[in-house]
């Protein structure tokens, strides 16, 4: 039977960079001339070679010839008979034995290709001590690498190392970002190289299908780019040899270009895969061609493994520690909201944490139309940001760049273009926005990264570029993008919050009901007396006490159902309508406390006036709140101890405080003090006319004077007092006063 003489097998058509996103490098149908290839099927049978295969194993090469028919190397037959077992476990990793045929010295590579078996046979010019030795100092570089804490340590240390134990001219570390460009982050190179250190790559430098080939062959070796590809010959009509595992792989001619571009005649890549995925890659150059011994290489790639292990271990711990911290934040907003403190203020008391966990420059809040920011965002920017939320949403919102923000927005934002909002009370309109600066960013292109055309024998046609000069662009109207540890983190976060506003949203409900419960009961005894005393007077009765009585149930009436409309008021975000003008406190709290001497004259009220202190204010409101404050005092402090307010101005503040003497409020009780509904208020025997909401609404009056409200205790050996007192204290902004009179 007459054989079938080996034809040259399909080579890819001619390619540019208009379609080399689709070249099949994987079965480029040649190899690099330093070596020479055989490939048999499943069974061993010969299906083809390369065109340099020595003169000795020539003669015998046929078509369907086993190979143990062959004048192979014994050690490389065993390889053969072990992957062609393997092979009927559809896999066959790759395996090296050195060998000599025709009296030449090669690294045998052995290794499955689908359902064939592939031989390559790579020359080996080192010898093998001066090999040994070279491991050994791989080792020591490897332990070097693997103790490293960081990863900037990490790749500064793994580029010198691979630099010395290889030789390369430049050994150059990338990592890749979200987008596959690649920036240069570490280098070791000859001194007389101009630096490429801090140049990033765009991601067409890589197209998808060679990056595919750095994940599943993480190491390549080009060691003279000026080669000649040696074609594989195979049977006529034979299927291309997938060679993605191959060490003698010729490359695209895209590629042999762009490193002729850039001066180099030899490279080596190595890449660090993690999670399956190209996060970095060790690029080696060398300006003149240059072979590297395999079992060097491997050192090297054992080192990319060690590298991506440690980087994995790196990368975890700061995720891990990052959770550790968002969780603590988590748990604290929550407790703070579940015992029924406002959302804005639990967001404002764990804002700075917030940024924290989130690496956020500053957070802005709004719930029922009221908005609070934390961190250097100035106030029109940060309604403006609020008036470009979506009117419903359930899931998180994020912008990474200024071009994602809604058009209307994108003029009043600022530097502020980075986005991270969870929505965590629809029905009140309630969202925790997380924002991000600018990051005006200098970016060193290795080249001008667009591609350029070149005219040539065939016409026009896309190139790599032709220089590598730094490139310099100004990136704006970015931040850094949210990471993904970060968004999973706010996601819980959100979950949590929604769970606690559902559970505010059902406690306020039951609680509005107990209080339309109770103001129906506490408002039938003054009707009551009101309607007794018009029959008594409709009878003719004389008795002097029935205006007075008619009077006191009037007021209290009028008291209860103006703090529900005020309740109303504020729980819709209608706030509470202030005019705000020039007052002199210090007028107001004398008023103030010479009506109640009048309507409790057996109480002892003690005041020092300061003189003139001016706030901006709403009168009648600052009347409130201190009347409140005055009942209270009245109402919880020890019978016969004088009551006292005091007012002062200092670093632009006025501080208006009132005491009593009195038992410390219970921590528990102290933490809901400034909320509606408190259990301690319902049926106080000390206050039956209040509903609790007293000092609920006086906080949100101080809130809206852009002042502050607190308790606090000090006890007899500060106060120079017996026993204790109960301080309660507004601080209010100082107004700027031009005083008019003679100049």
């Amino acid at each position: 039977m007459k054989s079938i003489a080996a034809v040259p097998m399909p080579v890819p058509a001619q390619v540019d960079l208009a379609n080399c996103a689709e070249e099949p490098i994987h079965v480029p149908g040649s190899i690099q001339p330093h070596g020479f290839l055989l490939f048999m099927d499943a069974q061993g049978r010969v299906e083809g070679w390369s065109a340099n295969v020595p003169a000795e194993l020539m003669a015998a090469l046929e078509l369907g010839r086993p190979y143990t028919e062959l004048p192979l190397p014994p050690a490389c037959a065993e390889l053969i008979d072990e992957c062609a077992g393997a092979l009927a476990d559809c896999e066959c990793a790759p395996m090296v034995v050195a060998v000599t045929v025709d009296g030449r010295g090669y690294d045998a590579i052995v290794h499955g290709a689908g359902t064939r078996i592939v031989a390559e046979f790579e020359s080996r010019d080192v010898p093998a001590d001066e090999v040994a030795l070279f491991a050994v100092r791989a080792h020591s570089s490897i332990e070097r690498v693997r103790r490293q804490r960081s990863i900037d340590g990490l790749l500064e240390t793994a580029v010198r190392q691979v630099r010395d134990f290889t030789g390369f001219d430049r050994v150059m570390a990338y990592r890749f970002r979200e987008d596959d460009s690649g920036d240069v982050v570490a280098e070791a190179r000859r001194d007389d190289l101009v630096p490429y250190l801090g140049q990033r790559y765009p991601a067409g430098d890589i197209p998808a299908q060679a990056r595919r080939l750095y994940v599943l062959n993480t190491l390549r070796m080009i060691a003279d780019i000026g080669y000649t590809p040696v074609p594989l010959l195979g049977a006529p009509g034979g299927a291309p040899l997938d060679m993605s595992f191959g060490v003698l792989r010729s490359v695209s001619p895209i590629h042999v270009e762009y490193l002729q571009n850039m001066g180099i005649h030899a490279s080596m890549s190595v890449s660090i895969v993690i999670n399956g995925r190209l996060w970095g890659l060790i690029a080696c150059h060398h300006m003149t061609p240059k072979r590297v011994p395999h079992a060097i290489r491997m050192a090297a790639d054992v080192l990319a493994q060690v590298m991506a292990s440690t980087v994995q271990s790196i990368e975890a711990r700061a995720d891990a520690e990052l959770v550790e911290q968002s969780a603590r934040v988590r748990t604290a907003l929550v407790e703070s909201l579940l015992i029924d403190e406002e959302p804005l203020d639990a967001l404002a008391h764990h804002a700075g944490a917030l940024l924290a966990a989130t690496r956020s420059q500053a957070l802005v809040a709004v719930h029922n139309g009221k908005v609070f920011s934390h961190g250097p965002i100035e106030r029109d920017i940060a309604e403006a940001i609020v008036r470009a939320l979506p009117a419903e949403a359930s899931d998180i919102l994020t912008y990474d760049a200024l071009d994602e923000w809604p058009l209307v927005a994108q003029a009043s934002l600022g530097k502020w273009v980075g986005l991270l909002a969870l929505p965590f009370d629809p029905p009140g309109g309630g969202w925790c926005l997380l924002l991000r600066t600018e990051q005006i960013e200098h970016v060193s292109w290795g080249g001008r990264p667009e591609k350029t055309t070149r005219y040539g024998p065939l016409g026009a046609r896309l190139t790599p570029r032709g220089s590598f000069d730094a490139w310099h662009e100004t990136v704006l109207g970015r931040s850094h993008p949210w990471e993904a540890a970060v968004l999973e983190n706010a996601r819980l976060t959100q979950s949590e919050l929604l769970r606690a506003s559902n559970a505010r949203r059902a406690q306020t409900e039951s609680t509005r009901a107990q209080l339309l419960a109770m103001l129906g009961h506490d408002l039938r005894d003054p009707l009551h007396s009101i309607n007794m005393a018009g029959t008594l007077i409709e009878r003719g009765s004389t008795q002097s006490t029935l205006g007075r009585r008619i009077q006191s149930s009037s007021n209290r009436m009028q008291r209860l159902i103006g703090q529900v409309l005020d309740m109303s008021r504020i729980d819709g975000g209608m706030g509470l309508g202030m005019t705000l003008a020039p007052l002199d406190v210090s007028a107001l709290v004398d008023d103030v406390i010479d009506e109640s001497r009048m309507a409790y004259p057996t109480i002892d009220y003690v005041f020092a006036n300061p003189g003139p202190v001016f706030v901006r204010a709403d009168g009648g409101r600052l009347a409130q709140v201190l009347t409140n404050l005055l009942s209270n005092a009245r109402h919880h402090g020890e019978v016969g101890r004088p009551i006292v307010a005091s007012l002062a101005s200092e670093h632009g503040w006025a501080e208006l405080t009132v005491s009593n003497a009195g038992a410390p409020i219970a921590p528990d009780v102290a933490a809901s003090l400034f909320n509606p509904f408190k259990r301690t208020s319902l049926h106080n025997p000390r206050n039956r006319t209040g509903m609790g909401l007293g000092l609920y609404i006086a906080a949100q009056i101080v809130r809206e004077h852009e002042g502050e409200i607190a308790y606090r205790y000090q006890d007899s050996q500060i106060s120079g007092q017996a026993g204790g007192q109960v301080i309660f204290s507004v601080r209010l902004p100082l107004a700027e006063m031009e005083r008019a009179g003679p100049t």
